[in-house]
């Protein structure tokens, strides 16, 4: 489950029928991405992240959250 995405459509007071419309998709795909079942493809998951206004990266980062990797730098 993409709990992440979930909040965010949450917080910004639609619902999945309007992101899926917004975005182009139907409501039972978005609802497939939101539960986790199904994974957006690159112009998909562009279309959702500006409709809900977050970085499209998120969707292919683990729990919806970026993570730092410490990058060793040669001398």
């Amino acid at each position: 489950m993409r709990h992440w995405l979930k909040q965010i459509r949450l917080s910004k007071g639609l619902t999945q029928l309007h992101v899926a419309e917004l975005s182009g998709i139907s409501r039972s795909y978005y609802a497939d991405i939101e539960r986790g079942t199904a994974n957006a493809g690159g112009a998909t998951a562009k279309s959702i992240a500006d409709v809900l206004g977050f970085e499209m990266s998120l969707f292919f980062t683990e729990n919806g959250r970026v993570s730092r990797q410490k990058q060793n730098k040669s001398a």
